[in-house]
């Protein structure tokens, strides 16, 4: 029995859910998103909550049954709260700013780097030293912070590069002399 597949998602107020087929669609104050559920699990909707139950007791029922209740979970979540990420930026004159539905970041490459935001997702820098990624989509919200990151990574000697907000860094000794 799934722990997390037993428990049923609930609907704050102003949350609306339906299905179709094995299609939830979940509107809320910050949009719409929807899910498609494998055919091994079955979604129903009632009394402002959405509880997922297997078809048969195969291992792959089992193993779709928590997946599929925690991707609604994250829906209800998204249309409600939204998802952030935090990014902070360390090194000398490295930093990043905003400029219209563009992040244009000094890495310390010989060019400035021009990082054209997607569609669903918002992405501020309220210093130069920190970026704030913000959506619906968990997915999107993480696939832009690691796509921003991957621009410089940070380095085990110095630290230097871009990271998560709160992300540790092992650091190494440098060559003795």
């Amino acid at each position: 029995m799934s722990r997390i597949g037993k428990k049923p998602v609930e609907l704050p107020s102003g949350v609306s859910a339906s299905v179709s087929g094995q299609t939830i669609e979940v509107k809320g104050p910050k949009g719409t998103r929807n899910f498609t559920a494998t055919d091994d699990v079955t979604l129903t909707v009632e009394d402002n909550t959405v509880t997922v139950t297997p078809r048969g007791s195969s291992k792959r029922a089992r193993q779709q049954w928590g997946m599929s209740r925690t991707m609604v979970a994250n829906l209800v979540k998204g249309v409600t709260e939204g998802f952030k990420k935090e990014l902070e930026i360390q090194g000398v004159g490295y930093r990043a700013q905003m400029q219209g539905n563009t992040l244009k970041l000094n890495l310390g490459y010989s060019h400035e780097v021009n990082f054209d935001v997607p569609q669903g997702v918002t992405v501020t820098a309220p210093k130069q030293t920190e970026i704030v990624i913000e959506g619906a989509d968990q997915q999107l919200v993480g696939q832009v912070a690691a796509n921003i990151r991957e621009w410089r990574s940070p380095e085990p000697y110095k630290g230097k590069g871009i990271r998560y907000k709160g992300e540790f860094i092992f650091r190494k000794e440098g060559k003795k002399k």
